[in-house]
């Protein structure tokens, strides 16, 4: 079992940075694929960034790649810079034990409550 808690979300004006983070408990925790999506009102949830193991190879969503970016050690982190008010979301971490097709939500059995992220223009 796997236990996922996000953290760090909050309001930003636009072109400010925020960094999410994700602890995460349980014995295989380490060895997992860890993903960050997101969910807009009205909305279906997207994939924004995963992180491979155990070779830390990165994966972005065309909208963030070049402003977002994943990282792993003992906590996972989405670092967030340029935001953008399309960007405005609750952000959700999650972990699976599978590496491929990383990009789905189905991929992943464990999920964090999610937290707020929130970007005005």
């Amino acid at each position: 079992q796997v236990q996922v808690a996000e953290s760090g979300g909050g309001a930003v004006q636009a072109g400010g940075s925020l960094r999410l983070s994700c602890a995460a408990s349980g014995r295989a925790f380490s060895t997992y694929t860890m993903g960050w999506f997101r969910q807009a009102p009205g909305k279906e949830r997207e994939f924004v960034a995963a992180i491979s193991w155990p070779s830390s190879v990165t994966y972005y969503a065309g909208s963030v790649k070049g402003r977002f970016t994943i990282s792993r050690d003992n906590t996972v982190y989405l670092q967030m810079n340029s935001l953008k008010p399309e960007d405005t979301a609750v952000y959700y971490c999650a972990a699976s034990p599978r590496s491929m097709e990383i990009s789905r939500p189905s991929t992943y059995d464990y999920w964090g409550q999610g937290t707020q992220v929130t970007v005005s223009s």
